[in-house]
């Protein structure tokens, strides 16, 4: 990948240089429990259609826990089954179908066969209440996992609302509404006030604003202009636009964010694989225990009654299901992702958020990233016959097919049309600059260093700023000096990280020493480098990760343009207001939305908060269900101890998992 690097000056003596570089929602359950709520598969959770078969089932249940005594009194116990039974097929139906499908595809082991056991059991031995009991509070359990997840969707769903629906393309002057998949690269695309953009492309007539907060967060409205890059999923405020369209549907920013939000839940942090893991095993042993103690103490203690230990060894198998862990450890993590796509944070998977916890170092590129690389032209220095008008206008000549930030401020500075035709034999030299053909002559703009490539005499190489040189078959031409400014919220940035004792915050550039010295001591950051090409970009990282410690992970937050192998080679890669460079959308494990340093403090904040919750579900859960096995065990717990240490234990869990969303 090239990168051009404007701004390398040395303290050269004699002006000799040397040269010096992955879950599925909590619904997901292993993959195995399936459920036919409405909102699955990233539709929206309908109460209506939760609570009415809730309702039915109360209807049922409520009379037959009130008249118990007289229903079992009846001939053969009838009416107490006539309740209770269709309450137990209502409530647990789902658990039961999936318990069967799983079982004949070898499944044996999960939550729903401890469930479906025990309560079959329950009703074998006559406890039809404690039956229907688990079943019904399991199905409100589910029901407030359902609304929990359905909160942590909504943080998401303003992503996937923006993906367009339709694109009015102009077809012989007429408006025609297709589908944007259908729209080609070069078509010409009318958007209208208040409709969705439904393609990238660039502004060939109109000026707007528009809202671009679906996609970063941003409430403010951003205002665009004749040949200025619009993205799809924003929305147009004000006036017409006619916009021609520069990227097919599936290449464009908002395809490529809606494809890693979909796909996020596939990277499972470390954590969950474990409780995947520990559940494979915990359940055939919870089995084989609930089996021991049905059988064993009636064979050997006396006076033991089978029935008695068959309803403990019922209990235990209640008690023991691992739902609280199954359900709250996923939406835990998926609740992170979700809070952070709240905060224009777009995590690629829960993985990403475990690996967040153990960074002790992060580094930043500089300019977009750590300034606002918004560069204007400050100072124009002719030599050798120049003049200033003559220098500005060779170097827009020279810079005329680059896309590079500075490259874009000499050329808004110059202000004047440019014949393409006047510039021949562009190439661009990475880390060093640009050399072209103008009229004939070649033309060289670029660093300090270039200078030195090229072996041309100038006089001073300690400039201070970022400067592009130029010279003109090899003669030295003059300089030009650009401006650039730090973003408003980058040294709160660094001071956050600090405080919350992250180690060490780096800066790499392929700015010049001088620049890279001020802003890391405006900044407060504790190391640069500096004049960095991109491959001693990547050198430079790997120094750093082989230092970072065993248990320590290095983060680099770049601006996602010219990064993407640093993105790629830290251990959490973050791109800062990726939205306009696909590099950064593939390559980051991170997309911060916003241009905000500050985000990168806010993500590992996210991060430590959903390991927290997380492990703080497991510790209570395991706690819990290890009392209450004892308590059945020795016949101190009923099947309502147990309803609460299977159903009340995951309903807490979730409603802590749920503060992480906060």
């Amino acid at each position: 990948m090239k990168q051009k690097v404007h701004s390398e000056s040395s303290g050269c003596s004699n002006c000799e240089h040397d040269h010096h570089e992955n879950h599925n929602h909590a619904h997901n359950h292993d993959e195995n429990h399936n459920h036919d709520h409405n909102h699955d598969g990233g539709g929206e959770l309908n109460l209506k259609n939760e609570i009415l078969p809730l309702v039915a089932i109360l209807s049922l249940y409520a009379p037959g826990v009130i008249f118990e005594n007289q229903l079992h009194n009846t001939f053969y116990s009838i009416g107490e089954y006539l309740l209770f039974i269709p309450a137990y097929l209502l409530s647990g139906w789902s658990v039961l179908k999936t318990a069967g499908r799983n079982i004949l595809k070898g499944r044996v082991f999960d939550e729903t066969f401890l469930m479906t056991v025990a309560t079959l059991g329950a009703i074998a031995i006559h406890k039809l209440p404690e039956a229907v009991g688990v079943m019904l509070f399991y199905k409100i359990g589910e029901l407030f996992q359902d609304i929990a997840v359905s909160r942590s969707r909504s943080s998401i769903k303003a992503l996937l609302e923006v993906r367009p629906d339709y694109a009015n393309i102009q077809i012989e002057g007429e408006l025609k509404k297709v589908p944007p998949e259908t729209v080609n690269v070069g078509d010409i695309i009318v958007v209208k006030p208040g409709e969705k953009i439904p393609l990238d492309g660039e502004i060939i007539d109109g000026n707007s604003q528009v809202d671009t907060s679906a996609l970063t967060g941003e409430s403010v409205p951003r205002t665009v202009r004749l040949g200025e890059t619009v993205l799809a999923g924003t929305i147009n405020k004000m006036g017409v636009l006619s916009i021609r369209v520069t990227k097919l549907f599936d290449d464009s920013s908002i395809a490529k964010i809606l494809d890693l939000v979909q796909n996020a839940k596939s990277k499972k942090a470390e954590t969950e694989k474990f409780i995947t893991k520990f559940a494979r095993y915990y359940t055939p042993i919870v089995v084989f225990t609930s089996l021991a103690v049905a059988i064993l103490p009636p064979l050997f203690l006396t006076g033991a009654s089978s029935s008695e230990w068959v309803y403990r060894a019922l209990i235990l198998l209640v008690i023991s299901c691992p739902c609280g862990l199954v359900i709250s450890i996923p939406l835990g993590y998926f609740g992170g992702v979700g809070g952070a796509a709240k905060r224009g944070i777009l995590v690629k998977g829960s993985t990403f958020l475990d690996t967040l916890n153990e960074v002790n170092t992060v580094v930043f590129d500089k300019t977009g990233t750590l300034t606002q690389g918004v560069f204007k032209v400050v100072r124009i220095v002719p030599q050798n016959g120049y003049n200033e008008p003559e220098l500005l206008q060779l170097a827009a000549k020279v810079e005329s097919h680059s896309n590079h930030p500075i490259a874009q401020s000499i050329l808004k500075a110059y202000g004047g049309k440019i014949d393409d035709s006047e510039v021949r034999d562009y190439e661009e030299i990475a880390g060093y600059g640009i050399r072209a053909k103008i009229e004939n002559r070649v033309a060289i703009a670029g660093s300090d260093r270039l200078l030195h490539r090229e072996n041309i005499a100038h006089d001073n190489c300690q400039l201070e700023g970022t400067v592009v040189h130029l010279a003109v078959d090899n003669i030295y031409a003059g300089y030009i000096v650009i401006a650039d400014e730090l973003k408003e919220d980058a040294r709160h940035a660094i001071q956050t990280l600090k405080r919350m004792g992250i180690e060490r915050t780096v800066m790499l550039t392929g700015d010049n020493q001088a620049i890279a010295s001020q802003i890391a001591q405006q900044l407060g950051i504790d190391a640069y480098e500096a004049e960095l090409l991109p491959e001693e970009k990547v050198n430079a990282i790997e120094k750093l990760l082989s230092t970072a410690g065993k248990h320590g992970k290095v983060a680099f937050v770049g601006d996602g343009i010219n990064d993407a192998p640093v993105i790629a080679r830290a251990d959490v890669g973050m791109a800062m207001g990726g939205l306009g460079s696909d590099a950064a959308i593939e390559t980051a494990d991170i997309v911060i939305m916003t241009d905000a340093p500050s985000k990168v403090a806010e993500a590992i904040q996210i991060a430590r908060k959903t390991r927290t919750i997380v492990w703080q579900n497991i510790i209570f859960a395991l706690a819990i269900k290890g009392v209450f096995i004892g308590l059945g065990i020795f016949g101190i717990a009923t099947m309502w101890e147990a309803v609460f240490a299977d159903v009340g234990v995951a309903l807490l869990a979730i409603f802590n998992a749920t503060r992480v969303m906060k």
